[in-house]
């Protein structure tokens, strides 16, 4: 049975005033994309932002969706994987959208998963002081969380997501048909963030995914619809609340504190962002049933969902102080105090704060 509250609704909104916009979620919404842009009041060339594997699958299809629609198109390319996410890749893509004619008339489309989307983000953001840009995820980690909520940026290679901004998309376009060409890897890494919703926010959703881990390891697309759905509404719902992440949106980044440190540890390249989050959400448990606000129970059985859903539960081992300076670096750090995200059974969260050190020791990290 579907979980409570699901929507079958292909389109969603994101209420935020003069910021707000939709997220269309279909299966072969792809070729509509043209016309969706043309109907929300988009003009000028369209600069298309992908990688190399994306570009080869979608990128074509693309362009003669825009160009039906009476666009002029441009595809642009960055390379692909989050070690890439960075300054170097974004002024190369200063250039390249110089030498396209890239003006303050025109739009972006990020096309592909997490990198693309923050990058071309955040180029779009900067870009002659700010022009509009569509996010087309298709990663199911974009799908149900980065394409979502205005979050652009690069890494710093101290911490990841250190430079940014906060900058809405006009449009969210999510073809469920494109997780057809996702390696394996990849869709087990965006489930983390699918399980972090069920764990922080949503226990009847947790159920589901738990109730359900073995259709959704073999993709089911309409289980895979109604994940999607529920992601993006509950995503939704805390950006309408908290667009800048002043309080409430902060328990969207359970399991991501610790895990950001793992993963710039790995040098952005050992781990995928989804495989960090489940080490991090492993540690969460643990800081959280420390602090008694679960049980012991509660840590296995989450631990045991993040397994089944083909993610790592161990934790690597980094030296003390390397990890102490990376969870310091955190953007929610400050005067030295983390606001950490703890799960209070499942399905609801809370806050906790902490040193660096104090983390470390409450997540058994540290004896």
């Amino acid at each position: 049975m579907p979980f409570e509250g699901v929507s079958y609704l292909s389109v969603l909104t994101v209420n935020l005033a003069e910021n707000s916009y939709d997220i269309v979620i279909e299966r072969g919404t792809l070729a509509s994309l043209g016309q969706r842009c043309h109907g929300i009041g988009l003009k000028g060339l369209a600069a298309v932002i992908s990688n190399p594997t994306v570009k080869a699958l979608y990128g074509r299809s693309v362009l003669e969706s825009l160009e039906s629609a009476g666009f002029s198109a441009v595809l642009l390319e960055i390379p692909d994987g989050e070690e890439y996410k960075n300054s170097a890749t974004l002024n190369k893509l200063y250039d390249d959208l110089l030498a396209a004619g890239v003006d303050r008339g025109s739009f972006v489309v990020a096309l592909g998963g997490g990198v693309v989307g923050d990058v071309a983000g955040y180029a779009a953001a900067t870009w002659m002081r700010g022009i509009p840009f569509v996010q087309v995820p298709t990663t199911l980690l974009a799908q149900v969380d980065s394409s979502v909520g205005g979050k652009t940026g690069i890494d710093h290679p101290l911490g990841k997501n250190l430079i940014g901004a906060f900058y809405q998309p006009r449009l969210v376009l999510i073809d469920v048909n494109t997780l057809a060409t996702l390696d394996r890897r990849q869709y087990c890494a965006g489930l983390a963030e699918v399980v972090k919703y069920g764990v922080a926010v949503d226990l009847p959703f947790f159920q589901f995914i738990e109730e359900n881990a073995s259709a959704i390891m073999s993709m089911n697309p309409e289980l895979l619809i109604e994940i999607i759905h529920r992601c993006c509404q509950l995503k939704a719902r805390v950006v309408e609340l908290d667009e800048r992440e002043a309080g409430l949106r902060a328990i969207l980044n359970y399991g991501h504190t610790l895990g950001h440190a793992f993963e710039a540890l790995s040098g952005y390249c050992g781990l995928v962002h989804g495989e960090a989050v489940a080490i991090g959400m492993v540690l969460a448990a643990r800081v959280s049933a420390a602090e008694g606000m679960c049980s012991l129970d509660d840590v296995t059985r989450i631990c045991a969902l993040i397994n089944r859903c083909g993610l790592p539960v161990e934790i690597p081992f980094y030296e003390r102080q390397s990890l102490l300076n990376a969870v310091a670096s955190d953007k929610k750090s400050k005067s030295g105090i983390i606001t950490f995200i703890c799960n209070k059974g499942i399905g609801m969260y809370t806050m906790s704060h902490h040193t660096p050190e104090e983390l470390l020791k409450l997540s058994g990290l540290e004896a």
